[in-house]
């Protein structure tokens, strides 16, 4: 299990999240809000920063995440497989 860091805003709060299962749908089991919409990597509402630590990115759509941001660590939480603790910033 991982430690997943939420920062919205001024808020931070924390949940656990194995590797088998993507940031969105741990998020929702412990109760945390990220906002959400198609769940399949093509809509960008559930798009994050992360800011600290690893993890494995599904297949997303280009034209809501490119390949810029992809470089600037950004993901869709929807598309998001930790691989160490994170810290995220919701940004969708």
């Amino acid at each position: 299990m991982f430690e997943i860091k939420v920062q919205t805003g001024e808020t931070l709060v924390a949940y656990t999240c194995s590797g088998e299962f993507d940031l969105l749908v741990a998020a929702r089991r412990s109760g945390i809000n990220i906002p959400v919409g198609c769940r399949g990597g093509g809509c960008g509402m559930c798009k994050i920063l992360v800011l600290e630590g690893e993890y494995e990115q599904g297949v997303s759509s280009k034209a809501v995440l490119p390949d810029i941001e992809r470089q600037q660590r950004y993901s869709l939480a929807c598309k998001t497989y930790p691989r160490s603790n994170l810290h995220i910033r919701v940004t969708g």
